[in-house]
């Protein structure tokens, strides 16, 4: 009788362990690629994007997110067997997204910093720019140093929340600072004179430039600062910053990035159709 408990508890002992061991396994397979899994169980790839940073990512007045970065989540997309949904918001409100998992991934001209890389995982860059300026003051535009702009009499207005109102804050303590919640409104405050310049990433004024021929817009041609602009992944998730990472390389490798930005950094159709 007593080898038969022995015996028993031996047994019940080793299930134990078996299942203990089975939970485990796949507590851990769950734990290793969250994000991926939520994914394709839904078959739904969810990027963020402010949808108005022309021309990386900008919405047409029919409602649909085009440019450079919508382009590339649909390749993302497509290589992940699912479909595609592109979750606009403002620029400030992004990283928050995406640390809730209301999002799966950034794609909306976020620069890689340091700082925004202690909460997130960037993968990239897959695009270098750099601070430009927006004005109709022929002096900002021939600006050849930022102390030519610091100036209490200018006011410069940034996309709030962004490298560029940390530009302003940081190199530009003179001057005074608005911030908008998106570049139309920046672009906007610029046109009527409620702002001086806009400061922004070089390709967003460059586009500012030639959707708006007749208003006597001029934008400094040479970039001031160094910004690679990379997609922002939760950081929970290493089996989808090592698949991104490979995807991109593989984009580079074979030319096709390079013919997006190609069709996408100079003036086309797609101006006209913007809201």
């Amino acid at each position: 009788m007593k080898t038969a408990k022995v015996m028993i508890s031996l047994v019940l002992a080793l299930s134990l362990i078996f299942i203990c061991g089975n939970i485990a396994a796949e507590t851990k397979k769950q734990c290793v690629a969250p994000v991926i899994d939520r994914i394709l169980k839904k078959g739904e790839l969810v990027v963020g994007t402010a949808g108005s940073m022309p021309p990386l990512n900008m919405t047409t007045k029919e409602g649909k997110i085009i440019g450079l970065e919508a382009e590339l989540a649909e390749a993302i997309a497509a290589s992940m067997g699912v479909k595609l949904r592109m979750e606009a918001m403002p620029f400030s409100e992004l990283l928050g997204a995406l640390d809730v998992g209301k999002i799966d991934m950034i794609l909306s001209g976020m620069t890689m910093t340091p700082g925004r890389n202690l909460k997130v995982a960037f993968v990239g860059p897959y695009y270098i720019s750099g601070k430009a300026f927006l004005t109709k003051d022929k002096e900002i535009a021939s600006a050849q140093h930022t102390s030519d702009i610091d100036s209490p009499d200018n006011t410069l207005v940034a996309l709030k929340g962004s490298t560029s109102q940390h530009f302003i804050e940081g190199v530009l303590p003179k001057a005074k600072l608005v911030t908008a919640k998106d570049y139309d409104e920046a672009v906007k405050m610029v046109l009527e004179d409620k702002a001086t310049a806009m400061v922004a990433d070089y390709p967003i004024c460059v586009v500012s430039v030639f959707r708006y021929p007749d208003k006597g817009l001029e934008s400094v041609v040479t970039p001031f600062t160094y910004e690679p602009i990379g997609i922002a992944l939760p950081p929970n998730d290493p089996l989808l910053v090592n698949w991104m990472q490979n995807f991109l390389q593989t984009l580079e490798e074979s030319g096709e990035l390079e013919k997006l930005k190609e069709h996408w950094l100079k003036p086309g159709p797609w101006v006209k159709e913007l809201k």
